[in-house]
């Protein structure tokens, strides 16, 4: 009599479903068929295609989660957080402006020591007539660093002053 009763209410339902709610349901069924075929006799092993096409039909239809009979409903919206938060990791790993090449940083080195004395802003000027696109901020940051000559002090110019 509950067999009959189910089997009048899966009927009903689907005379109200819609023609894209069955089929999607008829793939997820169909898929956990077929992983079921593919395995060994105990506890089956999921692929990453499954995985991936478990929470793709999440993700357009969420009804799917009651078709689910190999993974519990949980665990599929447990995979579909996980490859949100994977992707928005990626988009977000490379922060600031991109480094800059070797070239242009072998050539703030050479036009420095060729040039003495000419600091970021000279440098960051010629760059600009060169075509290259850079900040000079970057190229004071680029810059070899020397050291300063001494600049005389308080006590040196009073002994200038009494000779």
């Amino acid at each position: 009599m509950l067999t009959l009763l189910s089997a009048l209410g899966s009927l009903l339902s689907f005379q109200v479903s819609s023609r894209t709610a069955l089929e999607l349901e008829l793939v997820a069924l169909r898929h956990q068929v077929t992983v079921l075929r593919r395995q060994r006799p105990g506890q089956p092993r999921l692929l990453s295609a499954d995985r991936l096409l478990w929470v793709w039909l999440y993700r357009i239809w969420p009804q799917v989660l009651n078709a689910m009979v190999l993974v519990k409903p949980t665990t599929v919206v447990q995979w579909h957080r996980q490859g949100f938060r994977l992707y928005w990791r990626r988009r977000s790993r490379h922060l600031g402006r991109p480094r800059m090449s070797r070239e242009i940083r072998d050539l703030i080195r050479t036009m420095s020591q060729a040039n003495p004395l000419w600091g970021a802003p000279r440098i960051h000027g010629e760059l600009l007539k060169l075509g290259f696109d850079v900040s000079q901020a970057t190229v004071g940051r680029y810059l070899p660093w020397r050291s300063k000559a001494p600049s005389p002090t308080w006590r040196s110019f009073p002994a200038q002053s009494q000779a």
